[in-house]
C-alpha cells in the first residue's frame, strides 16, 4: 500500500475555475449532440432505489463526517481518516492517512439498494466492494462490503483489497476491518483500524 507517484499541489485560480466549468459543460453537451444516432445508443437502465435502504445505509456513513484518529505503533494518536459528504449528499469521501505517502481515498455511495465503496489504493488499483445491508455483530451494527470488481489491476500488483467491514462501536468510535487478497482470490492480509472521533 505504498504510493509510487509524487504528490503535486493543485491550485485553483479565478481564471481556471470558469475554464473547468466550460469544459464540463462541453463534455455534458456531447451526450446530447444532435448528430448522435439514437438507434445505436443503448437506453439507460435505472436501478430501483429504496429511500428506507438509503436512510439505513448512507446515514450511517454520512454520520462519520469529520476527522478520526487512531494510535500508531508507539501509542501516539494520529489522524487516520477524514470523512466528508459530497455531491449533494449522495457520496461520502474518506481520505485515509491524509498527507502521508500512504494516503488513499474511499468513495461511498448507493447503487440502487446496494451500498458501494470504491477503494483508491496507494498501489494504484481500485477495487469496488458492495454491501447488501446492515448486519449485526457482537461489537455493534456493521456494513460489510464484499469484493465485486477491480480496475487498473496490473501484473506487478500482488494484492487487491477484497473486503471491508465498518463496525459502528458507538457514536464516536468505529472499527474498519480490511482483508486483502492475492490474484488467486486467497486472503493475503488482514488489518483492523480502531478509530475515534477527533476531539
Amino acid at each position: 500500500m505504498n504510493a509510487k507517484t509524487a504528490r503535486r499541489p493543485i491550485s485553483a485560480t479565478s481564471k481556471s475555475i470558469p475554464a473547468a466549468l466550460i469544459l464540463l459543460a462541453t463534455i455534458a453537451g456531447c451526450a446530447t449532440d444532435s448528430s448522435t444516432d439514437a438507434s445505436t445508443t443503448a437506453p439507460l437502465a435505472p436501478k430501483a432505489a429504496n429511500r428506507a435502504t438509503d436512510d439505513i445505509m448512507m446515514s450511517k456513513i454520512e454520520a462519520l463526517e469529520g476527522e478520526w484518529e487512531m494510535q500508531d505503533e508507539n501509542g501516539d494518536w494520529m489522524t487516520a481518516s477524514v470523512f466528508s459528504v459530497s455531491s449533494n449528499g449522495s457520496v461520502v469521501r474518506e481520505i485515509m492517512f491524509p498527507g502521508s505517502p500512504s494516503e488513499m481515498t474511499n468513495l461511498y455511495h448507493m447503487d440502487g439498494t446496494d451500498a458501494v465503496v470504491t477503494h483508491y489504493c496507494a498501489i494504484g488499483n481500485q477495487p469496488r466492494m458492495v454491501a447488501k445491508g446492515l448486519s449485526k455483530t457482537p461489537d455493534g451494527p456493521a456494513i460489510e462490503y464484499a469484493f465485486d470488481s477491480v480496475s487498473n489491476l496490473r501484473p506487478d500488483h500482488d494484492h487487491v483489497m477484497g473486503s471491508l467491514r465498518v463496525v459502528f462501536l458507538g457514536d464516536d468510535r468505529i472499527r474498519q476491518d480490511w482483508i486483502s487478497m492475492d490474484k488467486s482470490g486467497a486472503t493475503a492480509n488482514e488489518m483492523s483500524f480502531n478509530l475515534r472521533r477527533k476531539q
